[in-house]
């Protein structure tokens, strides 16, 4: 048996790896890339195996990092059945064909650009008509049934708790008449997500790929960050400004409004019952078409949630809805928010701040000081918002440099992801612990302190996978057989190459600028000082386009 690391290796996106055992082929999870420019383009890149060739996927969760690429996979030439927990199945309905209308927009508007420069057109990697086909090789399964593949091959699907249908997933291979059982962890969810049970405990495993999201970190504890919540909410509306959430659609924006709806308290401080009574006055707008989709199938799914949020419901207290919740399906409606006078709280997708309506709604917010940037979830490095959280003082949207005086805030404890202290949890709940654990899907260094924290505790061996490594197990032994490169080699990270797309992206930017300063600046209403500063601004650019070019 062995196993093909090809996704989320020393990276927190792109989960896909190969299996290949009691001679099957078959994946666990095939995501996108997501992130800078860099980590996108690998999108592009050709599987490193014949998608004909795998004879099923077994998909972990519906979040798009783990599911993004399967339409791709499926126009590729795979027909094998999808196994994968039945609320996953539903939410991959709506987020894939999602996924590919934003592939269609992003090549559409790569392409008016190449047009204009004499390029040939991109074609996206999808279609939201090809995720609409790729459905139709789905196969739902339910949690703690186990299931036969094949007579070799059993897997079952445990709640991982990180999202709705989101699954721990262990998997018996017989190979020589000898069983070998790997669990394959998805993404662990945090212990305290509302809506959500806590993570499975699993009681053995031969070998464990597990997440690591947050392997040297800790998150505030569940009280911590509701109080927080309040407080910076509250302060906000004080103001008369607006709170603007970028939000991911599925999971997080559920567990906001659980929050929301939860932080009624009678028997509160004074103090708590006046934050409250102020952020209940205001209006909560979920303004993203795909998190009112995924609403609508957490509500259809309400069998998953936890047992307080299932007495809670017997009482008639639906947890994802309260006074004052508005949805926001169409472009209008969402224009029409950004034109608003008074408090309000804006809940919008990507929760990376990348792509959708969010983009819109920080242009018109984190100029303002009376307004608050509220990040609830991860911000993978490259991102929008991981630039925003990091401190930068300005961003560009849409091509227009935007200061950020908004109030930015981050409750790093709303995060679907286990941290430190609950991974370490769940690898001391194995009762026959691993003999091997291969930590994915994190940034280098939170990978490095938890291989060296299961290390010192546990004594067990880790290894930390790099893309496209080949690792053999037989007779207890893993062992690097192999490293496959990609085919890609021009996309290699050299100083040259880094060079070559800084030279790219500059002249795109020099594009925008053009389209920017004719509509800005070269108008009828446009003064003789705005033209003059214009001319002595383009004036100092050229100079030093001039000293590059001359080597100075």
């Amino acid at each position: 048996m062995q196993i093909t690391f090809l996704g989320a290796t020393k990276t927190v996106t792109g989960s896909n790896f190969l299996v290949e055992g009691a001679g099957k082929k078959f994946l666990i999870d095939c995501g996108l890339y997501q992130g800078s420019s860099k980590e996108e383009e690998k999108n592009n890149e050709p599987f490193l195996y014949d998608p004909k060739e795998i004879d099923f996927m077994i998909l972990t969760h519906a979040h798009i990092d783990h599911s993004g690429r399967i339409p791709l996979l499926y126009n590729d030439g795979f027909k094998g059945p999808i196994y994968t927990q039945k609320a996953t199945m539903d939410l991959c309905s709506i987020m894939l064909p999602d996924s590919g209308h934003i592939q269609e927009q992003e090549a559409e508007w790569k392409n008016r650009k190449r047009v204009r420069q004499g390029k040939n057109i991109v074609i996206p990697l999808y279609t939201a008509e090809d995720a609409e086909k790729c459905m139709e090789i789905f196969k739902p399964v339910n949690y703690d049934e186990i299931v036969e593949i094949t007579p070799e091959i059993h897997v079952r699907f445990n709640d991982a708790g990180h999202m709705l249908g989101s699954a721990i997933v262990e998997v018996w291979i017989n190979e020589d008449g000898k069983d070998k059982k790997i669990v394959f962890s998805g993404d662990i969810g945090n212990n305290d997500i509302p809506l959500l049970s806590s993570p499975t405990m699993i009681e053995s495993a031969d070998y464990l790929v597990m997440e690591s999201t947050y392997g040297g970190r800790l998150h505030n504890r569940n009280d911590e960050k509701a109080n927080l919540f309040l407080n910076i909410v509250s302060e906000t509306l004080d103001k008369n400004g607006t709170v603007v959430i970028p939000s991911f659609a599925v999971g997080r924006t559920q567990e906001i409004l659980y929050e929301i709806n939860n932080l009624k308290c009678e028997d509160c401080s004074d103090k708590i019952k006046k934050e409250y009574e102020t952020l209940m006055k205001a209006p909560v707008y979920v303004d993203s078409p795909l998190a009112i989709s995924a609403t609508e199938i957490f509500k259809q799914n309400m069998n998953l949630f936890d047992e307080e949020t299932q007495a809670l419901i017997q009482r008639g207290d639906n947890p994802l809805e309260f006074p004052g919740l508005q949805f926001t399906r169409t472009a209008d409606e969402s224009k029409s928010l950004n034109e608003m006078d008074g408090a309000a709280i804006i809940i919008s997708a990507s929760g990376m701040c990348d792509v959708g309506r969010i983009k819109h709604h920080l242009k018109h917010h984190i100029w303002n000081p009376n307004s608050t940037i509220l990040f609830v979830g991860y911000q993978a490095p490259g991102t929008l918002g991981r630039r925003i959280v990091d401190g930068a003082k300005t961003i560009k949207i849409f091509g227009e440099e935007i200061a950020v005086n908004a109030r930015i805030e981050y409750i790093e404890g709303y995060s679907g992801h286990a941290d430190q202290e609950w991974l370490m949890n769940f690898i001391y709940s194995f009762i026959t612990k691993p003999k091997h654990i291969f930590l994915v899907h994190g940034e280098p260094e939170g990978q490095e302190i938890l291989r060296e924290k299961i290390l010192k505790e546990t004594q067990i061996p880790v290894i930390v996978p790099e893309f496209g490594e080949v690792y053999s197990i037989k007779d207890d032994l893993v062992e690097k057989i192999d490293q496959l490169q990609s085919v890609v080699t021009e996309r290699e990270q050299t100083p040259r190459a880094e060079v070559i797309e800084k030279m790219k992206i500059l002249k795109n930017e020099l594009a925008d600028m053009e389209e920017i300063v004719k509509s800005d600046y070269l108008t009828d209403d446009a003064t003789d000082d705005d033209i003059a500063r214009l001319k002595l601004r383009l004036k100092e650019l050229e100079n030093q386009i001039l000293k590059i070019v001359e080597n100075e």
